[in-house]
């Protein structure tokens, strides 16, 4: 089967385990921010799909190593996180804005 497709640390473990064989390649900083961000369209769209609480926690996944990719630490960007919270808010409102007059 072929696949073509970033896939997590141990899926090549895992599937040893299972008697397969992974044909893997180490991607270059390039490639992998690339993949990264269609792995992010992929599980966004697995979420959409399902609404179930694992793919949340996979567009999470992405999202933190997307983060890592860029160069930035987990930690700066839930402190980028927390600034936007404070002075914006979040959607706990559910606010739907219709115009300004």
């Amino acid at each position: 089967m072929n696949y073509h497709k970033l896939v997590r640390d141990r899926i090549p473990e895992i599937m040893e385990a299972q008697g397969k064989k992974p044909i893997i390649q180490v991607m270059d900083d390039q490639a992998y921010r690339i993949a990264l961000e269609k792995k992010l369209e992929e599980e966004v769209a697995e979420y959409q799909e399902s609404k179930e609480i694992e793919e949340i926690a996979d567009v999470l996944e992405v999202l933190y190593a997307l983060c890592e990719a860029q160069g930035y630490s987990v930690d700066a960007l839930m402190r980028v996180y927390e600034k936007k919270h404070m002075e914006r808010g979040g959607f706990s409102k559910k606010l739907f804005l219709i115009r300004d007059e």
